[in-house]
């Protein structure tokens, strides 16, 4: 009978409190991180592969002058799935455009204009603004 009623106190206390007991919020704020990293990881990658995918279309349209058009797709594609995939593409362009920098031997200003396409699709420019004439549609 004493079992029953503490049971029936500790429910009313509980039930009737207007905030959750702190393990309730504790576990509650736990789940919400790692939910919350689990996403940042999932559109990081799929960031990574648009950047690929708009590398792979750059490599095969192997249209001169279509460059920054492909450097702000990837950008945008990558930032449209959160900011995970916003943090791969700057990393993923920065790393790319330092090892360019010294190796292609195009210059500064090349490198400038790299960025600021990237950075324009990174923040949701329209990537159609670096678009060449005659590129063909399937880009």
């Amino acid at each position: 009978m004493r079992l029953w009623v503490c049971i029936a106190l500790l429910s009313t206390i509980l039930c009737a409190s207007a905030d959750r007991p702190a393990i309730v919020r504790a576990g509650q704020y736990v789940r919400d991180k790692v939910v919350g990293a689990a996403h940042f990881v999932r559109d990081a990658a799929g960031g990574a592969k648009d950047m690929y995918r708009a590398y792979q279309d750059m490599r095969e349209a192997n249209y001169k002058g279509a460059d920054k058009y492909f450097h702000a797709r990837g950008n945008y594609d990558a930032a449209r799935r959160g900011p995970g995939g916003a943090w791969a593409a700057r990393v993923i362009s920065d790393a790319r455009e330092n090892w360019q920098s010294g190796v292609s031997g195009r210059g500064a200003e090349d490198t400038r204009a790299d960025q600021e396409a990237n950075a324009w699709g990174r923040n949701g420019g329209d990537p159609n603004r670096y678009r060449p004439a005659g590129l063909p549609s399937k880009y």
